[in-house]
């Protein structure tokens, strides 16, 4: 349909013109407020179409629809799809009603104007996922470059500790020897076993900065856990807590340090075991898909939250009280699995809990 007088045309120019400064405006000064663009930009739009009292604008990006008022059961409409890459992420459609309006009633001047800003639109989705792209990978660097930093501390301070300690439980257990004294007896026990609990945090210091040993052997993974799960027997009667194990597979061997695998069963199960309530089972699945072996642990505790799931193997990161833990098991976990080119997920268990999958290539 063509315009009636030169006046008209004039007009409607106008409107485009002011729509596509208006967006360029919303389009500058909008970063993360997606809602919000979307709903400016539905209303610019509709201002803009030569019959924009009826006009309905709708814009559709993936999972999220925005509109400027309800449809009819039936409508003309234009449309303009929105790409990014090549790829399909939604469109702009303005709507008539169809009883008051046909098809010829939207101008070929508005689809180009549609179009114009469809490409706009999806020019600002690209720039923001970009620019959020560029920020997960800045704070990503800045992280490694903490954590490499912090390695270089901790292997520090473990070193500078381990020839004290040394002193303190080779002084302590010649005093205890050689005392007669009950009462000291008892002191100079609760030295040792204070210097003792010292160096596992020290051992576990050098666990996360990759100073300890590294000795591989083809290992059953069956005894292993069965080791660990007697030496924590005591952990797990406590509270009352039944373990559940399951081999789908009878003999999987790994080549693996048997040792650092043992320390990986022992942390994660003594957090399983911290998390879950009385009279709770925790269940331990072993199995091979051929290219790994997979350890799950399943507890029934109130699992983990969304927000930290990201933190849990990030040193010094705990949700335990103040002197119940000093937030390095995970992290030693995390590191342990990296060094066997394997992967540790954490996923929610159902009803409630957490498991830990590991996965440790069989070659």
């Amino acid at each position: 349909m063509k315009f009636a007088t030169a006046e008209e045309k004039l007009k409607e120019r106008v409107k485009e013109l002011t729509c596509l400064y208006e967006i360029s405006k919303i389009i500058s000064k909008t970063n993360s407020d997606q809602e919000e663009f979307f709903k400016k930009i539905i209303v610019s739009t509709k201002k803009a179409w030569r019959y924009s009292e009826d006009a309905i604008v709708e814009i559709q990006i993936r999972d999220k629809h925005y509109i400027t008022a309800a449809l009819s059961s039936e409508t003309v409409y234009q449309s303009s799809y929105l790409y990014i890459d090549s790829v399909n992420i939604g469109f702009i459609k303005v709507h008539y009603p169809k009883n008051k309006y046909m098809q010829n009633h939207l101008l070929e001047d508005e689809q180009k104007l549609l179009d114009t800003i469809s490409f706009e639109v999806a020019n600002h989705i690209e720039k923001i996922k970009k620019l959020e792209r560029e920020d997960l990978l800045r704070r990503s660097a800045e992280r490694i470059d903490r954590l490499a930093i912090l390695g270089e501390i901790t292997a520090g301070i473990a070193h500078e500790l381990n020839t004290p300690l040394g002193n303190i439980l080779g002084f302590s257990e010649l005093i205890k020897d050689n005392n007669t004294n009950p009462e000291i007896d008892s002191d100079i026990s609760i030295i040792i076993n204070s210097v003792l609990y010292s160096r596992e945090i020290v051992k576990k210091l050098l666990f996360f900065s990759c100073e300890m040993p590294h000795q591989l052997q083809l290992v059953e993974i069956k005894p292993i856990i069965h080791f660990v799960l007697s030496s924590l027997n005591q952990n797990f009667q406590k509270k009352e807590i039944k373990s559940d194990v399951v081999f789908k597979n009878e003999k999987i061997a790994v080549k693996v340090d048997s040792v650092q695998l043992t320390q990986v069963l022992f942390n994660l199960l003594i957090n399983a075991i911290y998390a879950s309530p009385q009279k709770s089972s925790i269940r331990i699945v072993v199995k091979s898909d051929h290219k790994n072996v997979i350890i799950k642990i399943e507890d029934q505790g109130p699992g983990v939250p969304e927000d930290i799931k990201h933190k849990i193997f990030e040193p010094f990161f705990t949700t335990k009280p103040l002197n119940d833990g000093n937030g390095l098991g995970l992290s030693v976990v995390h590191g342990i699995i990296k060094k066997h080119k394997g992967e540790i997920t954490i996923e929610d268990n159902q009803p409630t809990g957490a498991i830990f999958t590991i996965k440790i290539p069989l070659n």
